[in-house]
This record gives C-alpha cells, structure tokens and sequence, in this order.
C-alpha cells in the first residue's frame, strides 16, 4: 500500500499485471477532491477516457456531471471518481475478473487514502464487486448498504441511461437520496449554510 496519491498514481501508470496494459492508451487513475467525503466507482474507462486519461468524458460522462450538478455536487470540487479497472477494455466489453482482481489493489488503496463516507457504485459491474455479487441494478438501486463503516449504493451506469432513458428518474431519484445522505452524515461535502 502507498502513503499517498501521487505515489500510488505513479505506480498504476505503469502497471503491467494484466493484458489490458497491451490495449491502453493511458492510464485512467481517477479524478476529483482526493479529501472529499464521496467516491464514485465505475466499472472502467471507454474510449473517450482511454483517449484523455480521465473517468468519465464521453457522453455519458457529461451526463453524469449534469446528475451531480442537480445536486450540487462536482468533480473538480467536492467528489473523487475512480474505476474497478484503470485500463480500458478492448471494445468497452465487460471487464474481466481476473482483470477486475488484478486493479482491484489500486482502488483499495484509493479507498484507504481518500476515506470517504459515502461510496456510489456506478451501474452493474462495480456494484457487483464491491456490494455484492448478485447485485440487480434495476432492483437494487438506491438501496444503501454499510461496509465498514461506509455508506454504500448501487445506482445506474451513465452509459445505461443513454441506452435506456426511461431509467433516468430512477436514476436522479438515487442521486437525490445521496444528497440527503450527504446532508446527514457528511460534514464538509456541502458549504455550511448561512444563518
């Protein structure tokens, strides 16, 4: 385990434990507020991310940080966003598990840096890693489970609700019960309301 981020970043760059370092173009390590009290995790990054080194970017990307805004959340100011993998899969397939447990090491030692309270499980490959392996998306989502002393939820893949829009009230239903959890258990995610 390393004592901090941009050692462990320096270490995942240039990982070799498993094929996927043969397809990559970078590296996607994670983004955000290496303090901040939330951690989202992905499944793995897709092309756009592969391209630009940073979770994500594409389409879905940008409908995530649109979810985020709605409640007053963003990655560049009080959330951290990584991946079970940090490599892209060929085609954006499922990744893996020996994929999965070969980057697994990485995304502990995320978890043990950051500290957060509260993690979310973007779609099914995360939710079922870290949560539990029978997870069902469309049953489970928003359901909070605690792992450790930390609060955890499932909810849907960005890149899901672009295919199946009609998941997407659902969606900001689970965001909008983050948002309460944050209010209640977080103690610096939110500026303190003035009296």
């Amino acid at each position: 385990m390393f004592e901090d981020m941009n050692t462990l970043r320096e270490h995942c760059l240039s990982c070799r434990k498993c094929g996927l370092c043969e397809t990559r173009t970078q590296v996607v390590f994670g983004v955000g507020n290496p303090q901040a009290e939330i951690l989202f995790i992905g499944e793995g990054p897709g092309e756009q991310e592969d391209l630009t080194g940073e979770p994500f970017v594409g389409r879905g990307g940008q409908l995530l940080d649109k979810m985020l805004f709605a409640v007053d959340l963003s990655r560049k100011e009080n959330i951290y966003i990584a991946n079970i993998v940090k490599c892209r899969p060929p085609k954006n397939r499922d990744p893996l598990p020996e994929e999965q447990e070969a980057c697994i090491d990485y995304l502990r030692n995320q978890v043990l840096l950051i500290r957060p309270k509260i993690i979310v499980c973007l779609g099914r490959i995360a939710a079922q890693k870290l949560l539990k392996p029978d997870f069902k998306v469309t049953r489970e989502h928003g359901v909070w489970f605690e792992k450790n002393g930390v609060q955890m939820m499932g909810t849907f893949h960005p890149a899901a609700l672009l295919r199946n829009p009609a998941s997407k009230p659902a969606a900001m239903e689970d965001f909008f019960a983050l948002r309460d959890k944050i209010q209640e258990i977080c103690s610096h995610t939110y500026p303190a309301e003035e009296a």
